[in-house]
């Protein structure tokens, strides 16, 4: 093959220079549409208004069209007496009387929006007036202007009113008609093609299968296209066959302007893409691999004067690449300005670790980070902005979830190694200003964790929630981090849970029990009872030949039940370590594994086989300064609602007040 010069890997942005260099980046052309068609596109022209906006002098108020100077040292008890016209003004007439005219009248009756009349320069409220036998009795005097918009006020003719590069919101589609403007002239909407390409790819509509994935990045871009100004068309998935690939990205290129497949992108002997891109025309492949993470093995290319990017399979990987590569060139189609992306300044909560020679985005959650000895500090201010905390997502570039639920990343050069916990870094912002959440919780997951934030969030408090075990959200709270940590760590000296873990600056919210055993598939006769004790059935298994375990994340409360009853031994599968129950059942469910431990209501949602092995104490702690924030006493309050309590037990999860079992 005839791509080995593109085989080595380069900087960031030698790749955007190398793509960017056989591209015309400059918008696609201009069409006049109907205004009703406008929202969400760029204008291609200034706008400048043809009429005056009001088009004539207009009462703000219901009440009296005056001369102003003729109010003057009117008040409650002294007022000043007008003489009234006959003619009542209203909207969408032209006023037939005027103030001071030929008929001598000083004050003329007029609606809200209603065309001032000749003479007149202000408006008295009607409240401030009252009508005795042809005379109005002002009891309150107004400057000139008072209640009047002038004719041009808004907007004047022949001044600009909207510039071209400019969105089009709905209060720009208003201001437009305002003006009479029922046509305007926009950026032609870049179209571009999406493939997603794999065999192992199916439809969200079909049912799972093992070995398969759901194809989420075709939405995923295709929205992130209509967001930027484009207009995607789905060209659906494309199995790995190099004529099919070839077929279908011929026909994309005479429709469309830009032209994306994600998968493929490898530079091993399955890469069909890259190969067929190379052949499809003039400069071909420009770049195929950048110094990236996530999105190393991007490939860039250029058929004729049309982008064609094979972005990476991973789901991250994907959007990252995306964004870095490919919104650049789509904004400059469709006409937008540079995107200016907000930044926070941060403090990184725990130490990150980064690959030398590849620069790394590396996705974080924001939290807003007090001292946990002190009452909550006042609002921030621009002179004393929120003091923020940034924990990484700890997802990997396969991950679905972790760019949609991280607040933005933070840029790790490809020449530093490790990021040390407590420095200060620089925040890129992801989907615009940041919108801190209402209530944080860091630590364990649960099942009844998620009932209880659903239920919030009906209330109105919006949530961010970090799995990261046991220990590592009770180090969070300590620090004040969050406002909840969620635990279940046993302490052998006292035989409980929770409590003794617990310093001067946390308070207990008491959670329920919930029963934490030994998961199996239903048919694997080594699980059949033989009545033993839990540590014995665990030590049992660990000595079973040909029988896998899957192991919890250090840290997290699980991981102390099962080191506790393994007692130092570690079978096989002891290193792999998921951080949540549904990837314990998951891997036992598909084979990868035969036994691992986890709750029951996970157990019982996997069809599972489950022998209890100890009924532990899932509890909650909050920084005291942070015990009476509205979603911390929201929260407090739904664990003691019977009705929230009934769905917990529902779950297997009982009520905390009951006795405390000891393991």
């Amino acid at each position: 093959m005839k791509q080995e010069q593109f085989l080595d890997v380069i900087d960031r942005d030698a790749a955007q220079r190398r793509f960017h260099q056989h591209l015309q980046l400059a918008p696609l052309g201009e069409e006049c549409i109907a205004l009703a068609d406008a929202l969400g596109r760029t204008l291609a022209r200034d706008v400048e208004a043809a009429v005056d906006a009001p088009s004539f002098d207009r009462s703000n108020l219901d009440g009296f069209a005056v001369l102003a100077a003729d109010t003057y040292g009117a008040d409650e008890e002294h007022p000043v007496k007008l003489k009234l016209a006959a003619e009542v003004i209203t909207t969408g007439m032209q006023p037939n009387s005027e103030v001071g005219g030929a008929a001598d009248s000083a004050a003329i009756s007029i609606a809200t929006g209603a065309m001032l009349p000749r003479g007149a320069d202000a408006i008295v409220m009607v409240e401030h007036a009252e009508v005795e036998a042809g005379f109005v009795l002002v009891r309150k005097p107004v400057a000139p202007g008072r209640g009047v918009a002038y004719a041009g006020s808004d907007i004047a003719a022949g001044e600009a009113l909207l510039r071209r590069g400019e969105r089009l919101t709905s209060r720009e589609t208003g201001a437009l008609a305002a003006i009479g403007q029922h046509q305007v002239y926009v950026w032609r909407r870049p179209k571009v093609a999406i493939f997603s390409t794999g065999d192992e790819v199916i439809p969200p509509d079909q049912p799972m299968r093992p070995g398969f994935v759901f194809d989420s990045n075709a939405r995923i871009l295709a929205d992130a296209v209509t967001e930027i100004g484009g207009q995607p068309l789905a060209m659906g998935i494309v199995r790995d066959d190099e004529a099919e690939i070839e077929r279908g990205v011929r026909a994309a290129l005479e429709a469309a302007d830009i032209v994306l497949l994600s998968g493929g992108t490898s530079k091993g002997p399955g890469d069909l893409c890259q190969q067929v891109v190379e052949r499809l025309g003039v400069p071909g492949v420009v770049v195929h691999g950048v110094a990236l993470k996530p999105g190393k093995p991007i490939c860039l290319a250029v058929v004729g004067e049309k982008p064609v990017v094979v972005l990476p399979g991973f789901p991250t990987s994907a959007v990252f690449t995306f964004h870095e590569f490919v919104a650049p060139v789509l904004r400059h189609y469709a006409g937008l300005m540079a995107e200016s992306r907000q930044t926070a300044r941060a403090q990184l909560a725990v130490k990150a670790n980064s690959e030398i020679g590849r620069r790394e985005h590396l996705l974080v959650g924001l939290v807003e980070a007090s001292d946990p000895n002190t009452n909550d500090a006042p609002a921030a201010t621009p002179e004393a902005p929120k003091k923020l905390a940034a924990f990484p997502m700890g997802k990997s570039s396969g991950s679905v979830t972790a760019f949609s639920r991280a607040d933005g990343f933070i840029v790790i050069d490809r020449h530093r190694e490790i990021i040390e916990a407590g420095e200060m870094v620089d925040v890129q912002l992801i989907g615009g200003a940041l919108q801190l959440a209402d209530l944080v919780v860091i630590g364990s997951h649960c099942v009844g964790l998620d009932i209880l934030l659903s239920h919030l969030q009906l209330q109105g408090f919006r949530s961010k929630l970090l799995a990261v075990g046991s220990s590592a959200g009770l180090e969070a709270a300590r620090r004040g981090e969050c406002d909840i940590a969620g635990l279940h760590l046993f302490d052998p000296e006292t035989q409980t849970y929770n409590q003794p873990f617990l310093t001067p600056e946390l308070k207990l919210i008491p959670g329920y029990r919930r029963l934490q055993g030994l998961l199996h598939r239903a048919d694997d006769a080594r699980f059949a009872a033989k009545n033993e004790k839990p540590e014995q059935i665990v030590r049992r298994l660990a000595q079973t030949d040909n029988c896998m375990m899957i192991n919890r994340n250090p840290g997290s409360g699980t991981r102390i039940v099962i080191d506790r009853l393994l007692a130092g031994a570690q079978p096989p599968g002891y290193s792999v370590q998921p951080r949540s129950h549904n990837a314990v059942a998951a891997a036992i469910v598909q084979s990868r594994a035969d036994w691992g431990v986890a709750i029951q209501s996970v157990a019982e949602r996997s069809q599972l086989g489950f022998i209890p092995l100890t009924e532990e104490q899932y509890d909650f702690v909050a920084p005291r300064s942070r015990w009476n924030r509205p979603a911390v006493a929201a929260f407090r309050r739904l664990l003691e609602d019977p009705a929230i309590r009934a769905e917990l037990a529902v779950r297997g999860l009982r009520n905390a007040n009951a006795r405390r079992n000891r393991c």
